[in-house]
């Protein structure tokens, strides 16, 4: 009797790093496609959102939580093709969007990711998926700092510094959803953005010292890092907060009750639901600068590193 050949392992398109450096490590390759464990699933990426964690983990090797052939990318938004054990929440079908596994391998740049089932959320149906691959990371990060780490309060003051990015441009929306009065720094040719995003005074930083011009602020939220941090202290109020995304330097702040926070983003349902109500209510909208195709990652990367986007990037997949 002739035995039946068994099954070709089903594989998937991905963009891997052949090595850490520059965009140019940036290859497509064909990977096995995996499959979802208990209380998993699988998704069929539409599109996936860039992070500057994804072109500094290409530079680096980041936190080092790679498989063994590295895929970046943590943004994703796409549909259930496949459920594990004891998944009630979502079924094959519906449309999702999330950030599985930060800080580990999550392999966005590719046509499936698997991941716990509440690393995810349903899409709101106002948003595209390439709107939606935009909101993850930047918005999780907005809302754990300015929600979780500052628990934000109406009426409070709040600069976002680099507010016409990723990351600001949504703490700025999360901020005025809140009740915050919210300054925002940004250069010349991004004011007009700012004035549109909600913020109430815009800062052309290449014109304009924050630091000496600024008082009176409750909350900061410094993602430029450098020395942001340490100017960012004479502006806050004694008993303020200031909450960076690159490491801070607290030394001086305890002297005045100035609480400090370094927020690194996690997996978060509840704070994704958070985002989508804010999106089913129109107080906070992803703005997308540019969409290239998942075979352009280097390109993509190219021009997130430049810093002269508004808002996100993002590669379709589907």
């Amino acid at each position: 009797m002739n035995a039946t050949p068994l099954a070709a392992p089903a594989t998937m398109r991905v963009v891997t790093a052949s090595e850490w450096g520059g965009p140019e490590v940036l290859t497509e390759a064909r990977v096995a496609r995996p499959e979802p464990g208990p209380t998993e699933i699988l998704v069929r990426v539409h599109a996936a959102g860039l992070n500057p964690v994804d072109w500094k983990s290409r530079a680096t090797g980041g936190f080092g939580m790679w498989a063994e052939t590295p895929v970046l990318g943590y943004d994703v938004s796409g549909v259930v093709e496949a459920v594990g054990l004891g998944v009630t929440l979502y079924a094959p079908g519906d449309e999702v969007f999330g950030m599985p596994d930060f800080p580990r391998q999550a392999g966005g740049y590719g046509e499936y990711v698997t991941g716990p089932a509440r690393h995810f959320a349903r899409k709101p149906a106002s948003l595209s998926h390439v709107e939606a691959a935009a909101l993850p990371l930047a918005g999780l990060t907005a809302w754990q700092s300015l929600v979780g780490t500052a628990a934000l309060r109406p009426g409070q003051r709040v600069l976002v510094h680099a507010a016409a990015g990723g990351v600001g441009h949504l703490a700025v929306q999360i901020a005025k959803a809140r009740g915050a009065y919210v300054l925002g720094t940004a250069g010349a040719a991004k004011q007009d953005f700012l004035r549109s995003l909600g913020v109430d005074e815009p800062i052309d930083y290449t014109a304009t010292d924050f630091s000496e011009a600024v008082r009176d602020v409750d909350v900061v939220l410094d993602s430029v890092g450098g020395d942001y941090g340490t100017r960012s202290l004479p502006v806050l109020r004694d008993g303020g907060t200031l909450v960076t995304l690159p490491s801070p330097d607290a030394a001086p702040a305890g002297e005045r009750g100035i609480r400090t926070g370094f927020t690194l983003v996690e997996p978060d349902y509840a704070g994704l639901l958070g985002l989508v109500e804010l999106v089913e209510t129109g107080r906070l909208r992803p703005v997308v600068d540019t969409v290239l195709p998942l075979a352009e990652a280097a390109k993509a990367h190219e021009l997130g590193e430049s810093g002269r986007t508004r808002g996100k990037i993002v590669l379709t997949v589907v």
